[in-house]
């Protein structure tokens, strides 16, 4: 019975210990060649600013990539604006992370969100929460609350920079480093970044980052449509996970 409870005690010890593991104990694994990364992001970056100037701007999801992002935009001092989509039904950890970037940031962060009347109609219309209904409702609330917005983000910018890596999912396992298929130039820094160095420079360069991430949310978009992943599940299991995986995508990050 003794050794019985001791097992017990045990488990039960080590599921705390387990609880008790951030993000950055959990992945924090840089790739041999890390510093090489780091130096090519580091150049992607500043090609960005020398190119554009005031007309890049970087987007930031406040996700652990955009937060690496935006402490490299700092730490070496590039004239590259920040923007965030605060579509107004982020988590309230997300939010708590927007202030902490907004007072500890050099670069300037401008805060876009929909606008105001076009969200009231389409809640009238379609209710709080249209996104389990359709694919087709889903995409139009994102339309008014995130891709809205960001068209005025991007209004007069030559360039953007975003957090997209190749290992995020299929849809982005061809992403380049410099993207100049469309008319606006598209940088991004980590493409070739693994989760792992991600966390591996938020933990050596202490990143703020959005807590969500410790409760096993790799991907964290409105609160309505993300949700914690399971072991052994795709790494943007958790956004939309009601639809099948060829619709995971805001519109954000898909080409015209």
């Amino acid at each position: 019975m003794n050794e019985e409870l001791n097992i017990s005690m045990d488990i039960t010890s080590i599921m705390n210990n387990a609880v008790k593991l951030s993000a950055i104990d959990l992945n924090a694994k840089a790739s041999a060649n890390f510093a090489e990364k780091l130096a090519q992001t580091q150049a992607t970056l500043t090609q960005a600013a020398a190119e554009h100037g005031a007309n890049v701007t970087l987007a930031c999801s406040l996700g652990a990539e955009d937060m690496v992002l935006a402490h490299l935009v700092n730490s070496l001092g590039l004239n590259v604006g920040i923007f965030v989509l605060e579509t107004g039904k982020l988590h309230a950890q997300t939010l708590q992370l927007l202030e902490q970037l907004k007072a500890s940031s050099q670069a300037p962060v401008t805060v876009y969100t929909p606008n105001t009347d076009a969200v009231v109609t389409f809640v009238k219309r379609e209710g709080e929460e249209p996104m389990y209904k359709s694919i087709e409702l889903r995409k139009a609330c994102c339309q008014v609350r995130k891709m809205e917005p960001l068209g005025r983000a991007l209004q007069g910018k030559t360039a953007w920079i975003t957090g997209l890596r190749r290992e995020q999912s299929g849809a982005r396992a061809d992403v380049p480093l410099v993207d100049t298929s469309e008319a606006r130039v598209k940088f991004n820094p980590l493409a070739d970044w693994t989760w792992g160095d991600v966390w591996h420079y938020i933990g050596t360069h202490h990143v703020a980052y959005n807590t969500l991430h410790d409760e096993f949310f790799p991907s964290i978009g409105c609160a309505p449509c993300t949700r914690a992943i399971s072991l052994g599940e795709d790494f943007r299991a958790g956004r939309w996970w009601w639809e099948n995986e060829a619709a995971k995508e805001c519109g954000l990050h898909v080409k015209g």
